[in-house]
């Protein structure tokens, strides 16, 4: 478990939309340890404001150079303070945290569903799908053409894209739960992964167990701490018995078996 905040150097900070941002830093240890699926809190000053840091999932694990890169959208202060960051700033950093993506090595072929940002996690899960030799297809969703970012990333690792925007500005009108049904009718993949927002990982993981297909969530919380102590980012989840618990989606997620969360509301 990484307890311990460290610094890292920005390597660049990029603009890709208004709103939405790419920011690669230079932490050779982390991108050695890090998995898909997992995330980091992020400090964006010296400073002791803010007290908090902002949990964002890697989008980008680069071995080779040492380097690990997030996609995040402003939200609020903290994520503001990170957008002014420039190249060769110090940012603080405390990860990879979390538990990640589990490889299914018999999926011929994959499904990954995103909503919104929740597109960031699933690009080193989809490099790492196509390092297998897997057939993945990205399905994106979100309200409008405007927070539809990074999908062009998953296109040059080979990966099929189809995209729907609740408005109709880009690709099929509706929903990322739309392209789903649509791909399952035409080829059934032997996974599914999805990130994004509540609503829809809800339905994915009906569609999921509906169609009897695998299919892993990661979940979306605020959060305190980032290593489960604050509990502040509790969600429902089924025991081995079936019987509901809390489990803290810092620690025991943020990724987890559908079938196994339990929904309210």
């Amino acid at each position: 478990m990484k307890t311990g905040k460290v610094f890292a150097e920005v390597k660049e900070s990029i603009c890709l939309k208004p709103g939405f941002y790419r920011l690669v830093l230079k932490a050779s240890q982390m991108a050695k340890e890090a998995k898909p699926g997992q995330f980091a809190m992020l400090w964006p000053t010296k400073s002791q404001e803010p007290l908090l840091g902002r949990p964002i999932s890697l989008h980008g694990i680069d071995q080779k150079k040492g380097e690990v890169s997030f996609l995040y959208q402003t939200v609020g202060r903290g994520t503001a303070l990170l957008a002014n960051l420039e190249a060769g700033n110090e940012i603080g950093i405390l990860g990879p945290l979390g538990n990640g993506f589990t490889l299914q090595s018999n999926a011929k072929k994959v499904v990954l569903v995103a909503g919104g940002i929740g597109i960031a996690p699933l690009l080193p899960l989809a490099a790492a799908l196509k390092n297998e030799g897997k057939k993945v297809e990205l399905l994106f969703g979100a309200a409008k053409c405007d927070f539809l970012v990074g999908m062009d990333a998953f296109a040059d690792l080979g990966c099929a894209v189809a995209v729907a925007t609740v408005d109709g500005s880009l690709g099929q009108k509706g929903l990322a739960t739309d392209l789903l049904k649509d791909s399952l009718a035409k080829e059934r993949p032997g996974h599914i992964y999805a990130c994004g927002p509540k609503p829809m990982l809800k339905a994915v993981a009906e569609i999921a167990t509906e169609s009897g297909i695998p299919c892993q969530i990661s979940l979306e919380e605020r959060m305190g701490c980032g290593f489960g102590v604050c509990m502040g980012c509790v969600c429902h989840q089924k025991d081995e018995n079936g019987k509901e618990k809390l489990a803290r989606v810092c620690k025991e997620g943020p990724v987890f078996e559908a079938d196994e969360v339990i929904w309210h509301g």
